[in-house]
């Protein structure tokens, strides 16, 4: 049965290899230690148990330090400066159909839950992707 852990613990280790993702190596630890009881005792059920407790407990070992790794932080940027600032539509913008609003500067394309007219003043609320959304600024 050992040839059988070692092979094991070389497939998920290749795969692990291949995806770079973190997704197998905790179960070739486990194959791994399997491998080694195997050297110990011909009891396959002792050797699976093995197996299963030493994968688990791989992963709740390195998982918090992987977390902590692999942590995305939020980068801003500076189109994040005009939201709240105001703008002025360069082409109607309707509920289903975007526009263009020319802000500090920059023309967007821009979105609205409202008609707006081209040469209204708006207030870009938020930035979704590559278009801003809009409101109309209260007169």
């Amino acid at each position: 049965m050992n040839v059988v852990w070692f092979f094991l613990f070389l497939l998920l280790l290749i795969l692990e290899i291949a995806t770079v993702n973190l997704v197998s190596i905790w179960f070739a630890i486990g194959a791994l230690f399997s491998f080694a009881t195997s050297f110990f005792t011909d009891s396959i059920l002792v050797q699976v148990i093995v197996f299963i407790l030493a994968s688990g407990c791989s992963l709740m070992i390195t998982k918090p330090i992987v977390k902590k790794m692999r942590k995305r932080e939020i980068h801003f940027t500076n189109a994040d400066r005009i939201i709240g600032k105001k703008g002025l539509v360069l082409r109607r913008i309707e509920k289903y159909h975007p526009g263009e609003v020319s802000t500090l500067g920059s023309i967007w394309t821009a979105v609205s839950d409202e008609k707006i007219e081209k040469g209204e003043e708006v207030v870009v609320e938020r930035i979704d992707g590559v278009k801003i959304w809009v409101k109309k600024t209260k007169s």
